[in-house]
């Protein structure tokens, strides 16, 4: 692949940050839109979405712009401030990258998009879900719905839109496998609720690949699934970590309604699951490196903690 210009937002969280080292290894130039200066090997460029500023020499040069910024969905309780948060960072960002595409000339030709399976909504666990479904109806799915109705607007300026519905994302370092880890080595795992909720993951390396590969084929656009190519359910994820740790499983599942206190609607997010399928991506050509959950853990855990 020729090299690129690339600009990312959100490139401090968990993706980010590996898709940028993956993109500087393989000799792309990269610069990141950021809120505040910090640490990286790529040139920072300021902007505030609250009032509607952006540094004018960010898209300087660039070909490809990869949006992933958005607050954390899983991060704090869903108070109304909290959701008002959570859709704002989405649509309003999206919508100051298009309005800034549309009043200057620039070079762009690609704005690769994260989005999420919660487009599907949690309504039919057993269900697999493809790109041409239509979204649920649960507070998660109208935001990733009005969030990729503002991507699709990118489009009318001529550029090319990739959407890539990201699942769970599982890394050594950060995210829900460190969450899910705690409770198994401490001799306190168990499945969540039912446990028959499924959970539709990605390697973080291959989400960082599946990005990759949205800049290399030109012939991709819309939305695709960033998922593995096997869903498993909560409670054979657990017992899969609890394998890779050499831990025992002993505790009965963590009861629903003790979760919901403790969360609130929030608990959504580990009581009910959605079975997405990988089959569009692996039509575009993309292999995984990690297609079973097995092998990502062994490869993200240590056999001994």
């Amino acid at each position: 692949m020729s090299s690129k210009n690339i600009l990312i937002t959100g490139a401090s969280g968990l993706i980010g940050t590996r898709l940028t080292e993956l993109l500087l290894e393989q000799g792309h130039q990269v610069s990141h839109l950021s809120r505040n200066h910090s640490r990286s090997k790529a040139r920072i460029y300021l902007w505030d979405i609250d009032k509607k500023q952006v540094d004018p020499h960010a898209f300087e040069g660039i070909d490809t712009i990869i949006h992933l910024a958005g607050a954390g969905v899983a991060d704090k309780p869903w108070t109304d401030k909290r959701k008002w948060e959570i859709l704002k960072s989405r649509t309003q960002s999206t919508k100051l990258l298009f309005e800034e595409l549309q009043k200057r000339k620039h070079s762009v030709t690609t704005f690769i998009s994260a989005s999420a399976i919660g487009y599907y909504g949690f309504e039919d666990n057993e269900k697999l879900h493809k790109e041409n479904d239509d979204s649920g109806t649960d507070f998660l799915a109208n935001v990733v719905r009005q969030w990729e109705a503002e991507i699709d607007r990118i489009s009318e300026l001529s550029i090319r839109v990739v959407k890539i519905r990201i699942g769970i994302v599982l890394s050594g370092k950060s995210g829900a496998l460190k969450e899910l880890v705690k409770p198994v080595k401490y001799y306190a795992g168990a499945p969540l609720g039912s446990g028959d909720q499924y959970v539709s993951w990605i390697h973080i390396n291959d989400l960082a690949a599946i990005f990759i590969r949205a800049i290399q084929n030109e012939t991709m656009e819309g939305a695709y699934n960033g998922v593995a190519p096997h869903p498993v359910t909560n409670r054979d994820l657990t017992k899969a970590i609890a394998t890779q740790l050499n831990k025992p499983l002993f505790l009965p599942a963590v009861p629903a309604f003790a979760l919901k206190v403790l969360l609130g609607e929030m608990a959504n997010l580990v009581l009910k699951g959605s079975k997405v399928s990988s089959e569009k991506i692996e039509q575009a050509g993309f292999k995984f490196q990690y297609d079973k959950v097995e092998k990502a853990l062994a490869d993200l855990l240590p056999k001994k903690i």
